[in-house]
């Protein structure tokens, strides 16, 4: 999965009745788009992010 700056994540729950964690990528630290991402999650907290397959990148419209 390739992601630029800017661009939304969803990182899907992974348990029933966990819910999705929803972010913006503000810097990509992997290679051509490639992770690890530092993401700032919507509820004001940072993390770098190395994603499973458990995620989705949306491209802003």
């Amino acid at each position: 999965m390739n992601a630029v700056q800017g661009d939304r994540i969803v990182i899907h729950g992974r348990t029933v009745g966990s819910a999705d964690r929803h972010g913006q990528i503000i810097e990509v630290k992997g290679e051509n788009g490639e992770p690890p991402y530092l993401v700032k999650f919507d509820d004001g907290h940072e993390s770098v992010v190395f994603p499973g397959g458990d995620f989705a990148v949306e491209k802003p419209h």
